[in-house]
């Protein structure tokens, strides 16, 4: 049979039925469907009851999901063992980061690394959802993180600082009115403002939640009240500036990271020292010393 049959069946299981896999593998409904009549064709068996509700794996699509799972861990082991041999300067390079960070800090970094390896073939997957690099889904790894993924390999790169910015005419009227009431953006993750915040602001209230740094930033610059912000992007927004009165807070470290099995190869080795190296060199501005 086709095996790559086989993956159709393994998403929808995953995904408990027809759209999540559509969505997991970029196609539509119809080609999942398609790609699973010819599997059931294939192995002479059903693999789905057709429901009113959706797709209900039976045994033998259960079964089927298991070996496709197998097939998949080993062809991801086979892929990387391939690499890992790759001894060329050279080749395809898949780097996944947060959008933010690309746009505001790795942008430059990532120039001069094409700059000075025109041979390797670069892709920036700006990202938030985490990839699996053990399936090769990307080489390298730039992920804020207090607890990183324990099978990728990799080193903390920078100690990461935040503070409560606003924008530049907000805070110029926090300014002239300390007493007044502090507007709060808050995440839709996070607690309400800090003690820190409250402290100092005891009149603060929440006025909007956000579920994006990039949404965060554009209210912030509209002056719709104030938030927490890593000091390494608020600090470079020319629109904004640290609220009086409040002390830096902790934020997340960035790390870069790959899979174990890849670290040696020399694209990879050459990339990830590359940019630890100039994310290094910037400590100050992550630490909130460079203002």
């Amino acid at each position: 049979m086709d095996w790559d049959d086989l993956k159709y069946v393994l998403e929808t299981v995953r995904h408990g039925g027809l759209s999540g896999a559509a969505r997991a593998l970029g196609v539509n409904h119809a080609t999942v469907a398609r790609r699973i009549a010819a599997a059931e064709a294939n192995l002479g068996a059903a693999l789905f009851d057709r429901r009113p509700s959706g797709y209900a794996p039976t045994q033998a699509g259960r079964d089927a999901a298991r070996t496709a799972e197998t097939f998949e861990t080993e062809h991801a082991t086979l892929s990387r063992s391939i690499a890992a041999r790759d001894a060329a300067l050279s080749g395809p390079l898949t780097v996944t980061a947060p959008q933010l960070m690309v746009q505001t800090v790795l942008a430059p970094i990532f120039g001069a690394f094409a700059r000075a390896h025109p041979d390797i073939e670069l892709t920036i997957l700006g990202a938030i959802e985490t990839l699996n690099l053990a399936e090769r889904e990307a080489d390298v790894a730039i992920r804020i993180s207090d607890a990183p993924d324990p099978d990728l390999v990799g080193r903390q790169a920078a100690v990461q600082k935040s503070a409560v910015y606003a924008s530049v005419e907000y805070v110029a009227a926090l300014e002239k009115d300390p007493e007044r009431q502090l507007h709060w953006l808050r995440f839709l993750h996070w607690q309400p403002a800090p003690r820190d915040v409250l402290a100092v602001y005891p009149n603060t209230r929440t006025v909007m939640k956000l579920d994006d740094m990039i949404a965060m930033l554009g209210a912030l610059r509209e002056g719709l009240g104030a938030s927490r912000v890593p000091c390494i992007i608020g600090d470079r927004d020319p629109a904004l500036a640290r609220v009086p009165g409040l002390p830096l807070m902790p934020y997340r470290p960035i790390w870069v990271l790959t899979h174990a099995d890849l670290r040696a190869v020399p694209r990879i080795a050459a990339f990830t020292e590359f940019v630890s190296t100039a994310l290094r060199k910037q400590r100050g501005a992550f630490a909130g010393e460079a203002t």
